[in-house]
């Protein structure tokens, strides 16, 4: 081989060998995941909590901030109703792992209403007690990890998650306590495309799980977006499936076979 040749041959040898180097350095999903669980209190601790209730205030930027009450239900495996309260007034919206409904009176709408399958997926998304990273296999998601990426200010890990329906959710874990901070979605709702942000912070321990108190949501680039403030969480609280069902709907137990 000429010496014309070897140089950029040695060149292309010790950028390949930096390249890879750099692969070897990068986690790996598993290690991401894991240390997320870890972060959260550890797998043992997820699913010890079977039920957990989150009191405080949904914030609205409506001709300033609105303040109404929130309450949120979730159990496990998949349940979850959320209560919007205001001069008397609730706006409901839950998911008994089959259907979803909602009370709408701030929109004049006073009695139950079954929600479309578009509708839903976010109330899915929100049964989700431990997040979408954990148990994703059984879950029929995938998961990808693309590097670092700048959250304000912040070089959180980013994983693309496809999940079984389609839709994708970007989730950014912070590099040094690997909890879950930012978690962007794209669906089509409607035969329209969303892109839909939620930052997520001031974890709190809750049944020994470490839960988001601060969660601002809105579609990605909005200057105003919703925030809801949790001042109580209560893990292991019993709660009658029935206020996750259709009202007046009567859940007939299915025969083993």
């Amino acid at each position: 081989m000429s010496i014309r040749f070897l140089i950029p041959f040695i060149s292309a040898v010790l950028f390949a060998s930096a390249l890879f180097a750099q692969d070897k350095n990068q986690p790996t999903v598993d290690e991401l995941v894991a240390k997320n669980i870890g972060a959260k209190g550890g797998a043992t601790a997820l699913n010890n909590l079977q039920t957990l209730r989150s009191t405080g205030k949904l914030l609205v930027p409506v001709q300033g901030l609105i303040e109404l009450g929130y309450l949120q239900t979730k159990k496990r495996p998949d349940e979850v109703r959320t209560e919007a309260s205001l001069q008397g007034m609730t706006q409901i919206e839950a998911y008994d792992s089959k259907e979803g409904w909602k009370i709408s009176p701030f929109f004049g709408r006073k009695d139950p209403e079954r929600m479309s399958a578009d509708d839903v997926k976010a109330l899915v998304e929100d049964t989700e007690i431990d997040g979408p990273l954990a148990d994703w296999k059984n879950k029929g998601s995938t998961v990808e990890y693309l590097g670092t990426e700048d959250v304000d200010g912040t070089p959180a890990h980013k994983l693309k998650v496809v999940r079984k329906n389609g839709d994708v959710s970007f989730v950014y874990l912070d590099p040094d306590h690997f909890l879950e901070i930012r978690i962007v979605t794209q669906r089509v709702r409607h035969g329209a495309y969303e892109e839909v942000e939620t930052d997520l912070g001031d974890y709190e321990q809750a049944g020994g799980v470490f839960v988001p108190t601060s969660i601002e949501v809105g579609r990605k680039g909005a200057p105003d977006k919703q925030v809801v403030v949790i001042d109580k969480l209560e893990a292991n609280v019993p709660v009658d499936d029935t206020i996750f069902h259709f009202p007046g709907q009567i859940n007939v137990p299915q025969p083993r076979r």
